[in-house]
Order: C-alpha cells, then sequence, then structure tokens
C-alpha cells in the first residue's frame, strides 16, 4: 500500500477528491485484508493436515512392537517353555533379559497380544507385591 508524500491537509485538492483517494485507500486494505484471510485460512488447513499425520503416525508407533520388543518377548517365551514349571516372577525375568520394569511390561504386554489366552499374570506365593508370569499349557 502506497500513501501520499504529504499530509491530506496539506494537499490543495478539492474535497471530491480526497474522498476518492480514500475510498481507493479502502479498497486496498480490503483487497489486502481478503488476501491476508485466505492466507491464514490455508495456513490452518495445513496445520490440521500436520497435526493428523503426526497423530496417525503415533496410532502407529503405539500399535506395532518393534523388532527388540519382539524378540524379548520371543527371549520370555523361551524362558517360560524351557522351565518346568512355566512359572517366573518379573523380577527374575528383568534380571534374565537386563532391563527395567518399563521394557519388561512392554515386552510382557507384546507377549501376551500375540498369544491371548496363553499366559497369565497371577501374585507370587508368599509376596503378594511380587507377580508371576505363568505360561498355560496348549
Amino acid at each position: 500500500m502506497q500513501l501520499l508524500a504529504e499530509p491530506i491537509e496539506a494537499a490543495p485538492q478539492p474535497l471530491q477528491d480526497r474522498i476518492s483517494y480514500l475510498e481507493s485507500i479502502i479498497v486496498q486494505l480490503k483487497e489486502e485484508n481478503a488476501a491476508m484471510a485466505a492466507t491464514q485460512a490455508h495456513l490452518i488447513d495445513n496445520q490440521e493436515i500436520q497435526l493428523r499425520l503426526i497423530h496417525e503416525l503415533k496410532e502407529k508407533a503405539k500399535r506395532s512392537p518393534g523388532k527388540t520388543e519382539l524378540s524379548r518377548a520371543e527371549k520370555i517365551e523361551r524362558y517360560l517353555a524351557a522351565r518346568p514349571d512355566h512359572k517366573a516372577t518379573f523380577e527374575t525375568l528383568r534380571g534374565h533379559l537386563g532391563i527395567d520394569k518399563d521394557r519388561l511390561n512392554e515386552a510382557i504386554k507384546t507377549l501376551m497380544a500375540s498369544s491371548p489366552g496363553r499366559y497369565g499374570i497371577a501374585r507370587a506365593t508368599g509376596d503378594k507385591r511380587k507377580r508371576t508370569l505363568v505360561m498355560f499349557p496348549k
């Protein structure tokens, strides 16, 4: 937008010329405002698309376990199968895998999801605070 170099009061123009000039400025401002509104709408659309894609990626990451998690679940399965009672405390499994509680819980969750009804969690006998993972017979 380009304004006059000198103030309106100093311009020796008839009143009608001044009104026409102000009307043209108003038209310009309305056009600029419409262009900015269109740009803003475009930016909002882009942000909505980005948020949807981010949400989809997060959901996909939640649904599918990673290679490490699957490997840990397989190790737990082999460990339980090798034990005569097919039981192991969470503490024992943590030591066997060398991982923390959260990683162990993720691996057990993956294991239980891959074979529904094949595994169960029970409280350890003697100490009710401890949990035991049990492999049921086929």
